[in-house]
């Protein structure tokens, strides 16, 4: 799609470099959930925002895909993030993956394949990225401007590409200070937390008690967290006055509703429900 340079690295000159600088190449699209953003305007402020690839998207790259390449090479279609796809969507995908027109190319990226049609990632040839030394991450991040670099690094894994929102970020610090905190009432003051947020997709607060769940039982099994080394003193206190038992009934709960994080209904009710389950962990009133 480029011209062809030293290295295959991107030369920034040629036709195909400013195609691509100014986003206007004509044989590349990328499907992203939040494609559509700039034309919902005033609406996605108050709506809450599903991170979703909808299947009329999908359809909007199938009729590309059947299109003559413009410079008589290879047209390529980007997924980010794969499992974004809805379900409609998804299908509608799977159908162009099984018999792709020639000289097209689909770059599905994933960070939870695990999540993707089993349909979809077999029509795929799989690629596993390592991450970089944590070393090099937090310098980049750093470079970045990004603040408390190591415990941003920390929550998503050791991965450094990641959209970095300090606003998203000092929410999940409130969420996550409350589940250092278990109580009934506190656990109703994160849902309502959460409700203000209207483009907070439900996603979100559940990934995060997914962590904080995985660094309890990772304290209990092993001594050491992954997701949280900051709030480490918090988790060090709860992991003594666990329920193994509930704990584990806690993360397969999550587990179970993931697939309808993305919808809107009930979404307080969903959160409240799920929470309630955390505060379980901690029964015979050791919560307080």
């Amino acid at each position: 799609m480029r011209e062809p340079a030293a290295g295959h690295q991107p030369c920034g000159q040629c036709q195909g470099c400013r195609w691509f600088h100014s986003g206007t190449h004509p044989d590349f699209r990328r499907l992203s959930p939040f494609a559509d953003e700039e034309e919902e305007g005033k609406e996605a402020k108050t709506t809450r925002k599903l991170p979703q690839i909808k299947i009329e998207a999908v359809r909007e790259v199938i009729d590309f895909a059947h299109l003559t390449a413009h410079r008589a090479g290879r047209r390529v279609i980007l997924v980010e993030p794969a499992e974004s796809l809805n379900l409609a969507a998804a299908n509608a995908l799977l159908k162009i993956l099984e018999e792709p027109p020639e000289a097209v190319l689909f770059l599905l990226v994933s960070h939870a394949p695990q999540r993707l049609l089993p349909t979809i990632r077999s029509r795929c040839r799989q690629f596993a990225l390592t991450r970089p030394a944590e070393s090099a991450a937090l310098a980049w991040l750093k470079e970045q401007g990004v603040a408390n670099a190591e415990a941003e690094l920390a929550h998503n894994g050791g991965a450094p590409l990641f959209d970095h929102d300090p606003e998203l970020a000092a929410l999940r610090g409130q969420f996550v200070r409350g589940l250092g905190q278990p109580s009934f009432a506190g656990m109703l003051q994160l849902a309502e937390l959460i409700d203000k947020n209207k483009q907070l997709s439900l996603l979100q607060p559940l990934s995060w008690l997914q962590k904080w769940l995985h660094d309890l039982a990772a304290l209990c099994l092993a001594g050491r967290v992954r997701y949280y080394p900051d709030h480490e003193r918090v988790l060090a206190a709860l992991a003594p006055r666990c329920d193994a038992v509930q704990l584990m009934a806690c993360q397969q709960a999550l587990t179970a509703l993931a697939p309808f994080s993305q919808h809107t209904l009930n979404a307080r009710l969903q959160l409240e429900a799920v929470l309630m389950d955390y505060l379980k962990i901690f029964a015979g009133g050791k919560a307080g």
